[in-house]
């Protein structure tokens, strides 16, 4: 759901004031009492951890008309990347902080104004706004001087001219608008933006455009300059050794919050579980759209729901809260980050809804399209590298949360039998960090062989 750009009343003029002589009655009919609506556009707070954001792009240009509900701009929140709708009718004056440009949550970084007439009054507020901010920072590694600045962000409206060959998501000419994973793909992909099509809202470029222009493109001859390029393109996958890469803004949050989770006395406790009976299932309703972080997610809410300690959480360090919702939020790797997607409810839906839901999630977090109640909601976090061949390993606890369990890989393993012989079972190790001060030992212990009995015998997870 987008977020509303919230719109403070300024004035233009002083016959808002109060009267300083109330012996003098002021006439309504006086042309000194002219008002013009200008109104600042701030950084909204797109999650309660957001402290600033950062422009991705700007869907509408300066002296574009404005309707109530329309998304204006595109703002990098430390989780996604969301459209920001208007509140108000109007026409965006001045651009205040342009496209990569960060900003500190209420900050302006636009102005709007109520009639064509009042846009030259708007730059002018909106030159002596920039000129005494000292909060918006630029992601550029040399920023150009204050006096550059502050004419691009104050440029006069330009009237562009509409002609039949201007792509659909380049706002007049201007730009291409697309999401960050779509610009990533094309790179990846080598496709030129400029030549896609978006089917987003205004013509937005998602991934699926690229992915589809790529596939019907032909091959694109080789070149000498081409070759030249890959030629001296940087080893290592792209990354220039030697260089320093400032935090990316989901970085700073994951950064902020892996700090913060090291003021909370955490223990962790292991359990090895053979799924043998799991792994067979999954093979058999997989064809069906069953994912196994469904399985796992269904399997552990299950188990959640009889030890509802281990899903209970301790914010303020004086008490703790017994969550009335089993939310599993589950650990997804993003370009430049990490980020915790959440299945709701995960206890009372079927597994088929799960996985059906976990596509999408996955889906838009790759594409930073994730909202708050998303990614926010969770009471218990899945966090699973089995499917890289990792055995085992620890995973830090998220805060406001009461456990996270890091999931291994499931291996064929001997065993001893029951008579005395050697067997094989597969078997994976499941590793619970836990919040000390809420959830003791016994807790995990208890929990955790509700959830190897479940996982052993899962006839219940398909119900």
């Amino acid at each position: 759901m987008a977020h509303i750009l919230h719109t403070p009343f300024l004035t233009s003029s002083t016959s808002l004031r109060p009267n300083p002589n109330p012996n003098i009655p002021q006439s309504r009919s006086s042309p000194n009492l002219v008002r013009a609506k200008i109104r600042e556009i701030f950084m909204p707070a797109l999650s309660s951890t957001m402290t600033e954001g950062k422009i991705v792009s700007w869907l509408k240009s300066q002296g574009d008309k404005l309707s109530k509900g329309q998304s204006v701009v595109v703002v990098e929140s430390d989780k996604a990347d969301m459209d920001v709708e208007t509140f108000y009718d109007g026409y965006l004056a001045a651009i205040m902080v342009d496209e990569g440009g960060v900003a500190a949550v209420g900050s302006p970084i636009a102005l709007l104004a109520e009639s064509e007439d009042e846009i030259s009054l708007a730059i002018s507020k909106a030159q002596s706004l920039s000129s005494s901010s000292s909060t918006v920072t630029s992601d550029s590694s040399s920023p150009p001087p204050a006096s550059e600045s502050a004419q691009v962000a104050v440029k006069a409206p330009v009237v562009a001219v509409a002609v039949a060959s201007t792509h659909p998501a380049s706002e007049g000419g201007k730009r291409i608008v697309a999401s960050p994973y779509a610009k990533k793909l094309a790179k990846e992909l080598k496709v030129e933006l400029e030549r896609v099509v978006g089917s987003g809202p205004l013509g937005r470029i998602v991934a699926k455009d690229v992915e589809a222009f790529a596939a019907s493109a032909p091959a694109a001859a080789v070149t000498p300059a081409a070759v030249a390029a890959a030629a001296a393109s940087p080893p290592s996958g792209g990354v220039d050794l030697g260089s320093v890469v400032p935090f990316t803004t989901m970085q700073n949050a994951v950064s902020r919050n892996m700090v913060e989770s090291l003021g909370v006395p955490t223990f962790r406790v292991g359990y090895t579980i053979t799924t043998d009976a799991l792994d067979a299932l999954y093979k058999k309703i997989k064809p069906k759209g069953v994912t196994m972080t469904a399985l796992l997610a269904k399997a552990t809410a299950l188990a959640l729901a009889k030890h509802p300690v281990i899903n209970s959480s301790c914010r303020d360090g004086n008490s703790f809260t017994y969550n009335s919702h089993i939310n599993i939020a589950v650990a997804v790797a993003t370009d430049g980050g990490l980020i915790t997607p959440v299945l709701e409810d995960a206890d009372k839906v079927d597994v088929y809804s799960l996985s059906r839901k976990w596509k999408e999630l996955v889906d838009k977090a790759r594409a930073k399209q994730l909202q708050p109640h998303e990614y926010s909601t969770g009471t218990f976090t899945l966090s699973n590298l089995g499917m890289f061949g990792v055995d085992r390993f620890d995973a830090i606890l998220p805060p406001g949360t009461g456990a996270i369990m890091a999931v291994g890989a499931s291996q064929p393993t001997a065993v001893a039998t029951k008579d005395g012989r050697i067997g094989q079972k597969n078997q994976m190790q499941v590793n619970v960090t836990a919040d000390h001060r809420v959830i003791y030992g016994a807790d995990l212990a208890s929990f955790l062989q509700t959830l190897s009995q479940i996982i052993e015998d899962p006839k219940d997870l398909t119900f």
